[in-house]
């Protein structure tokens, strides 16, 4: 059996992955899944984890939902608990993460002449001309030999993206 949730103490720890989410995030994971747990059963199914994810502004998709709870459900229950709940917004919180470093790197991508569909190239010597703008002190010979990989002059969105990791 599962231990009932405790009241009033810290959160417990579902593991090492705790550490990305900070005690008012998991204190607000906690409110939020004990609103939607409304049958006190200590999980929450997909109808309940779909209408708490929507009120911490996230809208899943039907089959995003499947995949949290696939992604987290250990005991094949088809319902999540508490420690599964915040695996889930561990996941969901690393995806935001990953999707605005890629934003910062299409801004910096079009803010150089590149499209913001990832289409285009960046110049080379345009690239030289900011770095040496703003007093940069990078080694651009370095970094153009290793980003241009045709050799091309211009640096696709690909290039640009692992040049910038």
């Amino acid at each position: 059996g599962v231990p009932p949730p405790r009241r009033g103490g810290p959160c417990p720890s579902p593991g090492p992955m705790s550490e990305s989410l900070t005690n008012e995030e998991i204190e607000a994971c906690r409110e939020a899944f004990q609103q939607f747990d409304r049958d006190g059963s200590g999980a929450i199914d997909g109808f309940e984890l779909r209408a708490t994810l929507q009120s911490m502004g996230q809208d899943p998709s039907d089959e995003e939902l499947f995949d949290m709870i696939a992604e987290v459900d250990a005991d094949g229950s088809g319902e999540i608990d508490f420690t599964e709940f915040l695996r889930v917004m561990v996941s969901q919180k690393e995806k935001q993460a990953l999707a605005s470093d890629e934003s910062d790197t299409i801004d910096a991508f079009v803010a150089l002449g590149g499209g913001p569909d990832k289409s285009g190239e960046v110049s080379t010597e345009r690239l030289r001309r900011v770095v040496s703008d703003f007093g940069l002190t990078i080694d651009m010979d370095a970094l153009v030999r290793d980003a241009d990989t045709d050799k091309s002059g211009y640096i696709d969105y690909q290039e640009f993206k692992h040049m910038m990791s």
